[in-house]
Parts: structure tokens; sequence; C-alpha cells
């Protein structure tokens, strides 16, 4: 099990990978992610919850058909099982960190790009 004392909303403003786990423990899991302007995480359902906490950029959230706005300090919970789907409505990147429990992602996970991110589920 691994131990984190660092400055995640930093962390999460300097990551340029779409997708980017940093820590995954037993029943926890932290990955940053940036998302490109015009771009989303693309329309996913969890088994597990997940805990989005957004740090820089302007977006929209879509949870079970409800949208709501993003934007820097939003944090957005998606229980397990909730369809949803985060999108950058701004014109510089959605930055954000993700606390998934259980983890979702394996250990060591960096997608660069959305694209990478859609090949290596379909792969």
């Amino acid at each position: 099990m691994a131990t984190f004392n660092k400055d995640i909303v930093e962390l999460a403003k300097e990551n340029n990978f779409f997708r980017q786990e940093i820590l995954t423990n037993k029943y926890s899991q932290i990955v940053l992610m940036s998302i490109e302007p015009g771009d989303d995480i693309g329309e996913e359902t969890h088994d597990v919850d997940q805990v989005l906490v957004f740090v820089a950029g302007e977006g929209e959230a879509v949870l079970d058909g409800d949208r709501s706005t993003i934007k820097a300090n939003t944090m957005v919970v998606v229980p397990a099982g909730t369809q949803h789907n985060f999108i950058n409505t701004g014109s510089t990147a959605l930055k954000l960190y993700s606390v998934y429990t259980p983890p979702e992602q394996e250990p060591g996970t960096v997608h660069k790009t959305k694209a990478e991110a859609v090949a290596a589920e379909e792969g």
C-alpha cells in the first residue's frame, strides 16, 4: 500500500495526458485527466464509485441525462452504475483529478490521448 502527500491540484494542472493513474491502493485510486477544448471523457458507466474534482477549465457534467456546469473547484460524485460524461465547453484544457473506490484503472495506466484510451479499452 502506498501513501501520498503531494499538491494534487498542482499535479492535475500540470498534467497534459488524457488519463494518468498516479496512485493505486487496495480500496482507492487517483487518476489525473486533461480534456482538450471541445472534447469529452466519453459516455461511460462504472461498477465503482467515482469522485471528480475539477481544478481548471470549464465544461458540462452529464449524469444519467441531467446536465450541470462544471468549473475549477467543482466536485462531482458519480455513484457506481451512473451513466456519465464530462464535456469541455471552454477554450482551455479541462483539468481534474478523480478518485475511484475501489480502483478502476490498471496501476501504471497512462493514456496520452483520448484515442489511445479508446483503443486500450477496445483492445
